[in-house]
């Protein structure tokens, strides 16, 4: 019988795009939620990654970017933590940015596999933008890019422009729906402004790191 008192293995990674003017006590901050979970100080104490061959937490200047490839030991409340990082990162955010965690089940091995036992690992989405067109941009971008290539087995690519314009009037409708919301002063119930992508447990296991 598994221990569901085992802890995940969580693995954060995506690159943000920043405002020309963040500073590191931005981002600091920004990030308090995640490296003080894992029972850091700071940043600077909490950017490495539980894994030497990962490059941790990083926050490229002159580039104005932020690079996660950062792994920690955690359960589902580290979902809390996710939420508050995206909010402030939203508000840091040059254009959108799609951020991926894995929470692998530390207790399922190679035996559990081969027995065709079901482990407990998790997939998000987490989208960042300094607004919901900015991120109803990127989910499209992604969505567009998943679709085709998968179409593109059976299609030429040139065939499949009926197909992305179809897309882009879903997100259309979607952003308009959104606006005439927040018009009438109403918050919308779901959304992209949520900050999160789809998941699921189970199935096959995703590769543990995501470089």
């Amino acid at each position: 019988m598994p221990s569901y008192d085992t802890p995940f293995e969580i693995h954060v990674h995506g690159q943000v795009p920043l405002r020309q003017e963040v500073g590191f006590e931005q981002i600091q901050e920004a990030l308090k939620p995640m490296w003080k979970y894992a029972g850091f100080r700071s940043l600077v104490d909490g950017a490495k990654s539980s894994y030497e061959d990962e490059p941790g937490i990083q926050f490229d200047a002159p580039g104005h970017t932020l690079q996660l490839c950062w792994t920690v030991s955690g359960g589902d409340d580290f979902r809390h933590a996710l939420d508050e990082m995206c909010m402030n990162l939203n508000d840091l955010a040059q254009t959108g940015a799609a951020i991926e965690v894995t929470f692998y089940d530390a207790d399922f091995d190679e035996e559990d596999e081969e027995s065709d036992a079901e482990s407990r690992d998790d997939f998000l989405m987490l989208f960042i933008g300094p607004n919901p067109a900015a991120i109803m941009q990127v989910q499209r971008d992604l969505l567009v890019q998943d679709v085709v290539n998968m179409m593109e087995r059976h299609f030429d690519g040139a065939e499949l422009s009926g197909v992305v314009a179809e897309i882009d009037k879903l997100f259309a409708l979607r952003f308009d729906a959104l606006v005439s919301s927040l018009d009438m002063g109403r918050t919308p119930r779901s959304g992209p402004g949520s900050g999160h992508g789809g998941g699921g447990h189970g199935g096959g296991r995703k590769p543990r790191h995501l470089h």
